[in-house]
């Protein structure tokens, strides 16, 4: 039997503490594609929509594709967003009679009138579907996974890698349980677990550390007949909404005792490494420090500004890492992205070879990362700010960082952007005339996205805070909606007397 399926994309990884809300153009400036552009885009790549095509080739199945869209990491979705993206999902659905519908979704979208985006278009759906057909969704393995977002879609399935490179791979699972679902072999809902922690203390970090236990535990786990799917969301720390945390979800039809007590096996022991932290967050100064002193024979030496990562939501404009390799006199060094759009324009208006004087960074919000530097630079060359991935995570996809510029400070070649992204692609220096493997050191802005391209060509990887809004210092921002207590923020939890039933 063929079954009419409606399939959509729409993800955001909402920064409640932003200044810089998410509208219709931030959503414009990442990736919005409609029906058939979004498959001749996205298809056969490394995206949850060629896993939903895939498996619906498999199956005969015939697939109504209404939209994919995507923005950057950044402030609350406006309203006026949301249902630009939302309504035509919706009226689809109203409309077509389907069997089943499956959505690429992230899982910490948060809008200016609600907490819960993601349960919020299921709850538009479900208005309109009713109860009658299955909803298949997959998340980044950075969701905040709510209670309303388990009893409103019947198959959950995230992403096992961070780095992540399982998109397609996540998306064909949860399309696969959908169409056992569909045969009426399976009756799928999904359980989660969790408990009162901002996040996985290690990000989700899937390369090194507990969560390959867990993750090798998840597979494990799903071998079991009546097991579909297992989830360990790290969770998204820098959305400040009452479920807030990481979480273990299981997808099944089965024994959901034996389900709660693994999940809960999972969770208890997450809880119980809460301080078993993989990375050393570096003073910009120390880094800077191991910059002057490296010798990069065997490949450059790679900093990551972690709390500057607008992949996490920072405004990607944060000077103090700059200014401290500056300082230092570092040399044969590129540096990227410096979010500025002003700048980019004053440097549109020179010839490449052009001196001259500019403030760069540091403008939205100086006190997170450092205020604008005042510097004497040359400029290398401008340009629309297009690539093509070429990696594990982005390889084939079109993006944009805007009107772009290449300059040259002292001896650090800097990547001036318009629109704020992480660096996670060597295309992303070498379309713009840097080649990082030929550096001494390469500083860019990423938590962990980096590793997948930059580790291989690098002689050492070391990460740093500089005080800019994804900071791994919670304490230091102003929480006001997760629930109480919660770890870091409340020390009575870390006192060891306390054992808590996760």
């Amino acid at each position: 039997m063929s079954y009419k399926i409606l399939t959509a994309e729409l993800m955001h990884e909402t920064n409640t503490f932003s200044r810089i809300a998410t509208d219709e153009q931030a959503f414009r400036n990442c990736f919005y594609l409609v029906g058939s552009d979004a498959i001749a885009e996205r298809d056969h790549l490394n995206t949850e929509l060629a896993g939903f095509l895939e498996i619906g080739r498999n199956y005969g199945w015939h697939i109504d594709h209404v939209l994919s869209a995507g923005a950057g990491p950044g402030g609350k979705v406006t309203c006026s967003a949301f249902d630009w993206l939302a309504d035509p999902i919706v009226a689809a659905a109203r409309a077509g009679a389907y069997d089943g519908i499956l959505l690429g979704l992230h899982g910490a979208m948060v809008t200016d009138f609600s907490e819960d985006g993601e349960g919020e278009l299921l709850r538009r759906l479900r208005a309109v579907t009713g109860d009658g057909i299955p909803i298949a969704i997959t998340l980044d393995l950075h969701a905040n996974v709510t209670a309303a977002m388990c009893e409103l879609a019947d198959i959950i399935v995230s992403y096992k890698t961070y780095p992540h490179i399982d998109q397609r791979e996540t998306a064909c699972q949860a399309a696969q349980i959908l169409q056992r679902s569909l045969a009426g072999d399976i009756s799928p809902r999904t359980l989660r677990v969790t408990c009162p922690m901002l996040e996985e203390v290690n990000g989700g970090r899937t390369d090194i550390g507990p969560m390959v236990e867990w993750v090798r535990a998840a597979r494990d786990w799903e071998q079991r007949d009546d097991v579909h799917a297992v989830s360990i969301n790290g969770g998204f720390a820098s959305a400040d909404i009452a479920e807030a945390g990481p979480s273990v979800l299981v997808t099944a039809s089965g024994d959901w005792q034996a389900h709660t007590d693994f999940a809960n096996r999972i969770v208890a022991d997450m809880w119980d490494q809460r301080h078993r932290v993989l990375n050393d967050y570096l003073e910009v100064d120390a880094a800077a420090a191991i910059a002057a002193r490296f010798n990069a024979n065997d490949g450059p030496l790679v900093i990551a500004d972690y709390a500057d990562n607008p992949g996490a939501g920072a405004y990607g404009d944060a000077t103090s890492l700059l200014a401290a390799l500056l300082e230092a006199g570092i040399s044969n060094a590129c540096f990227g992205p410096m979010v500025d759009a002003e700048t980019v324009q004053q440097l549109l208006q020179h010839q490449p070879g052009d001196r001259l004087e500019i403030s760069l960074g540091g403008k939205v919000d100086p006190t997170h990362g450092g205020a604008p530097l005042e510097l004497r630079v040359e400029l290398i060359s401008t340009s629309d700010g297009r690539y093509v991935g070429s990696g594990a995570m982005i390889g084939g996809l079109h993006r944009s960082f805007g009107p772009t510029a290449v300059i040259r400070a002292d001896g650090i070649e800097i990547l001036v952007t318009t629109v704020a992204q992480q660096l996670l692609d060597l295309e992303q220096f070498r379309s713009f005339g840097i080649d990082p493997a030929a550096k001494r050191v390469v500083a860019l802005k990423s938590m962990q996205h980096f590793r997948a391209e930059f580790e291989p060509i690098a002689g050492r990887v070391i990460v740093c805070d500089s005080g800019a809004l994804a900071t791994p210092g919670y304490r230091r921002l102003q929480y006001r909606n997760v629930r109480r207590p919660i770890f870091p923020l409340d020390p009575e939890l870390d006192d060891p007397a306390i054992s808590l039933p996760c």
